[in-house]
């Protein structure tokens, strides 16, 4: 499979292929499978193809299992990109903010959240009452409140069910947004568009690596980032239901 892109900028596939290549090396010790990248040059990368089935529960389990050893693989910094890559990170094709946090909560709000939600309401995604909301939501965050003992986990960082392919093998991630950053935003996302046997995902990881207490309440605050670049570049919609996430966080 090739993509191309003849306005790319500066490192976009480039980056596409690092953040495969970082995620790819914990494969060898069962961590998730990952597409394999045959070329990359600037606006163009050729990717294996991967020829398409219908997932199991028990693929699904595997697939979850896996996703566990790749995020224990780790980072060394809350934001900081896949290792040997000094270029930019993009997730879509928005930039993605570079860190080298050692506390999660104040990059996720400063680097993840706040530079889409500031194009949102120039979009007017997000009107002047929801704004008052999600700042109050974001500066908790900000906060270091919700930060807890979790290492900077190796993240896909664009989890979302198109993301996540499915062949005889079992689940193969591509097109990744990589970085350092909390392992339960990869499993947020997949909860906010869905995924199929999302349930047999979870079991598998949750066996492999146990998530914490209370993970599922705090859904909503790690689909803040998702949602704040969907409000950026998709309306209104996304900006009543990043409202409704940035409730969900403040009631926690």
């Amino acid at each position: 499979m090739t993509k191309e892109r003849a306005d790319a900028p500066d490192g976009f596939f480039e980056a596409e292929a690092a953040g495969l290549r970082w995620l790819g090396e914990p494969q060898a010790d069962g961590g998730a499978r990952v597409v394999r990248v045959s070329a990359v040059s600037r606006g163009r990368i050729e990717l294996e193809r991967i020829r398409e089935t219908r997932p199991t529960g028990e693929a699904a389990r595997a697939f979850g299992a896996a996703l566990a050893l790749t995020h224990a693989a780790g980072a060394v910094a809350f934001g900081a990109p896949p290792d040997g890559w000094d270029g930019p990170l993009f997730i879509g094709k928005r930039p993605l903010p570079i860190a080298h946090e050692a506390g999660w909560g104040r990059f996720y709000a400063r680097d993840r959240v706040r530079p889409y939600l500031e194009i949102a309401v120039d979009a007017g995604s997000v009107t002047t009452d929801q704004l008052a909301v999600i700042r109050a939501a974001v500066e908790r965050v900000e906060s270091g409140e919700f930060d807890d003992e979790e290492p900077p986990a190796r993240i896909h960082g664009d989890l979302w069910n198109g993301n996540l392919l499915w062949d005889a093998r079992g689940g193969v991630l591509i097109d990744p947004a990589a970085h350092g950053g909390h392992r339960e935003t990869d499993l947020a996302m997949l909860e906010l568009f869905g995924a199929p046997h999302l349930d047999d995902i979870v079991a598998g990881y949750d066996a492999a690596r146990p998530l914490r207490a209370g993970w599922r309440d705090r859904i909503p605050l790690h689909q803040l980032h998702p949602l704040a670049v969907h409000a950026a570049g998709y309306g209104p919609s996304y900006g009543r239901a990043l409202t409704d996430a940035a409730r969900a966080t403040l009631a926690l």
